[in-house]
């Protein structure tokens, strides 16, 4: 057993190192190998090919990498805490409170300001980004006040539910009264992108997730515990909702940070922890929350490539392409499980 894990998590290390350098070999604009690799090792090289690689692949597919990573932690950690399958990191709202935020700022910027935010270049961007940060802050202290007075997951399952469906008709208010130009940035905000992020916003956002996820690690145990059911982990000296609270925080926040610098970006979180429980055959958190980190960042950064491919024009859209990957992963995993279960 150990040894399979011990290989697995190589060949996800692999993929990650093997999928990066392709996110800064292919593109829609061809930059040769021997360049790539100049321009990596302090080579010379021309300038387009340095701002192409250096300025737009690397933060690109490094934030892919980061992003990927957090949210499937953070799925991972939902679908624990709640015991369900289907719960991923927007099932308490968060992604829709950091849209709401994003759509307070856009969408009304345009009615009371007479400027459209995205207008304003790196400003609106920073606005857009601190405006998620808000919104979703502002769910995830609402839904932790909720869990404390809420003893059921599925009650509060339930209630983080109906915030998405709030916020999701408060959004549609906002954009019924405003500006054409407003609507349509907020809706390509909505779409995903790992490539909103450039500049110091990079190493702001790699280093923020660079704290969260080691933190992260520190539920492990408590996961486990949780695995067994109330009864058994309230038997071992956890205290319940103390524990389900701070892993609601943990995932939240990573939710939350995510969204923020990268829009929602959908699927990740749902699929890659089923994914490495028909991989690596555990329920045990110290497998999984390692594999889910490694195989969440490979993936996002499969995507990404996917989104960035020769032949077309500038960049898909991510969401299209996570969903487009990751349904077919969770439905082969869950359909390879039943039929496994069947044959016992």
């Amino acid at each position: 057993m150990k040894r399979t894990v011990t290989v697995g998590m190589i060949l996800l290390g692999v993929s990650i190192l093997v999928l990066f350098l392709l996110n800064l070999l292919l593109g829609s604009v061809s930059v040769p190998a021997s360049q790539v690799f100049s321009i990596l090792f302090g080579g010379e090289s021309d300038a387009i090919g340095q701002n192409i690689v250096l300025k737009s692949r690397f933060p690109q597919a490094l934030t892919a990498l980061v992003a990927g990573a957090g949210l499937s932690v953070a799925g991972l950690q939902m679908q624990t805490v709640f015991r369900n399958p289907l719960a991923g990191p927007s099932v308490l709202g968060v992604s829709s409170g950091a849209s709401l935020g994003v759509a307070f700022v856009v969408l009304l910027s345009g009615r009371l300001g007479g400027v459209a935010l995205s207008r304003l270049g790196y400003m609106g961007e920073f606005a857009m980004t601190v405006a998620a940060i808000v919104g979703a802050l502002a769910i995830m202290a609402l839904i932790v006040y909720v869990a404390r007075k809420v003893r059921g997951n599925v009650t509060l399952l339930i209630i983080g539910v109906m915030i998405g469906y709030v916020a999701t008709a408060i959004i549609g208010v906002l954009k019924f009264f405003s500006a054409e130009e407003d609507v349509r940035a907020y809706v390509v905000w909505g779409l995903g992108s790992f490539a909103r992020v450039s500049g110091g916003q990079v190493m702001t956002f790699v280093v923020i997730m660079a704290i969260l996820l080691p933190l992260s690690f520190l539920l492990v145990k408590t996961l486990n515990l949780l695995l067994l059911g109330d009864g058994y982990a309230r038997n071992l000296g956890l205290n319940v909702s103390r524990a389900r609270l701070w892993v609601i925080i943990c995932a939240g926040v990573l939710v939350a940070v995510v969204t923020a610098y990268c829009g929602p970006i959908s699927f990740l979180g749902l699929a890659v922890p089923h994914l490495c429980r028909g991989i690596f055959r555990t329920s045990d958190h110290r497998v999984l929350m390692p594999a889910s980190l490694l195989a969440g960042a490979s993936l996002a950064l499969l995507c990404n490539l996917i989104a960035r491919l020769p032949g077309f024009e500038g960049a898909l859209p991510v969401n299209s392409v996570t969903a487009l990957i990751g349904a077919p992963v969770v439905a082969v995993v869950l359909f390879r499980r039943r039929k496994e279960d069947n044959a016992e």
